[in-house]
């Protein structure tokens, strides 16, 4: 692969817009990645030019473009908005993105994105079986991946545990709101992994966020009977996974 065909991984999130060449081969980035702030107010058409902006620093590269977005996305469609502008839902972003910039743009949910990665470069990288990854940050994101193809939009943060919405009580931000111990905190997210079992049975969990970096902490006191392992990528995997994503939807892989 020259580096003119590598794909273009954008990630959106609400204060940074980040993003790099990917080889999808490696799963690396191959230049330094480009941060610039998200638009405030973040509506599309502001998001698109900077993506547009973002492009112009590799201008060597051009592929595909895969972008993350906080929220469901179906046939490049954003049906969900809870932390980004409301000018998002019903906008079909795969359209607007692609006519911005000139190029071929994808649009996958992030907490996909990052579980796709996590399955084939990191933490899960060669397991057969349905891996579920879950990003427990400021709410709890997940991914299913099947035999290494993802199954999108599951939003398992939302299920119910306790008559709450799991991710009003085991997210990382409610931990930090609520100064939990590490055991505390383990305790809900034991509740919480347990049921992910009854429901799916998993061969197993990965956990992402910027908490997986203290998974010593934690992961340890969860009483549950699936294997549990932190992520790997870290705060690549976004990126990574949505130029892998792009890369095989526009028939490249």
């Amino acid at each position: 692969m020259t580096t003119s065909d590598h794909p273009v991984g954008i990630d959106f999130g609400g204060s940074g817009i980040k993003g790099a060449p990917v080889d999808v081969e490696q799963g690396d980035f191959t230049a330094d990645r480009v941060r610039i702030p998200t638009p405030q107010p973040s509506k599309p058409d502001a998001v698109a030019e900077v993506f547009a902006e973002l492009l112009t620093k590799f201008p060597d590269c051009h592929g595909p473009v895969g972008v993350t977005v906080p929220g469901v996305v179906r046939h490049g469609v954003v049906h969900s908005a809870a932390n980004i502008d409301k000018g998002w839902l019903g906008a079909d972003a795969d359209a607007l993105f692609t006519e911005a910039t000139g190029r071929d743009v994808h649009v996958v949910n992030d907490a996909d994105a990052a579980g796709l990665a996590e399955v084939r470069y990191g933490a899960a990288k060669g397991r057969s079986g349905l891996v579920i990854v879950t990003t427990l940050g400021t709410g709890i994101g997940s991914a299913l991946v099947y035999d290494g193809v993802l199954v999108p939009n599951s939003e398992l943060g939302h299920l119910e545990v306790d008559g709450h919405a799991a991710e009003t009580r085991a997210a990382n931000s409610v931990r930090e709101a609520e100064d939990l111990s590490w055991e505390k905190w383990a305790k809900r997210l034991t509740k919480y992994y347990r049921e992910l079992e009854r429901l799916f049975s998993p061969e197993l969990f990965v956990v992402g966020g910027g908490v997986s970096k203290k998974a010593g902490e934690f992961l340890p006191l969860l009483d549950i009977d699936t294997e549990i392992v932190p992520a790997t990528l870290r705060n690549h995997a976004g990126a990574v996974g949505a130029a892998l994503y792009a890369w095989e939807e526009s028939g490249k892989g």
